[in-house]
């Protein structure tokens, strides 16, 4: 497996379950279309290409390049690389049928396909041994806990009152969260937030 400095941007679950069989690195779903209406979605996503740099990729069907072209608008260009994977035609395991347009998708691509696709992109691939840009100590679930996160009677009041101060999306999940968190801060950094 290989490792990652950026954050890629895919559009769905099954994209992200696919590249994190071949990369180590912070996958972002975005719900397809849904990210046209999402601002704090799309806040989150100029945080983080802020912080690492970010890969769009995306399917090759009208539909990748309509979200791929909305992201290029809304995102800073210097902090942002663009993978592209190959037109195949075939359908993806899972389906049924083909797409629309009779092409695969990230999720059907191959893992050799994929990792061309980030270089070509221009990915920061480091070395096994490296520590990931966020080298930094993780927040664990214990530390939501122990700051009254999770597990106490007001804990989704106070998450909900967090993700606004730090300008996330409202509805992340308590998981969701925590990744996005620890893509953000290190856990003594998030600690003296929560102090301050």
């Amino acid at each position: 497996m290989k490792r990652i400095k950026e954050v890629i941007v895919v559009e769905g679950r099954y994209d992200k379950n696919a590249l994190s069989q071949v990369v180590d690195t912070a996958i972002v779903t975005l719900g397809g279309f849904a990210v046209f209406n999402d601002k704090e979605k799309l806040a989150f996503l100029r945080r983080l290409a802020q912080e690492r740099g970010i890969i769009v990729l995306t399917d090759s069907d009208g539909a990748g390049f309509v979200i791929r072209g909305y992201l290029k608008g809304a995102l800073p260009k210097e902090q942002v690389k663009q993978a592209y994977i190959p037109d195949i035609q075939g359908k993806e395991r899972r389906k049924r049928r083909p797409g629309k347009e009779g092409k695969l998708g990230v999720e059907g691509m191959k893992p050799q396909v994929l990792l061309d696709a980030l270089r070509r992109a221009g990915a920061t691939f480091l070395d096994e041994d490296a520590p990931l840009p966020t080298d930094r100590t993780p927040i664990t679930k214990a530390d939501l806990f122990s700051l009254g996160l999770t597990g106490a009677d007001n804990s989704a009041q106070r998450r909900q009152e967090l993700l606004r101060r730090l300008e996330l999306p409202e509805h992340l999940t308590t998981g969701a969260m925590l990744e996005a968190l620890n893509l953000l801060y290190g856990r003594e950094t998030f600690i003296k937030l929560m102090e301050g």
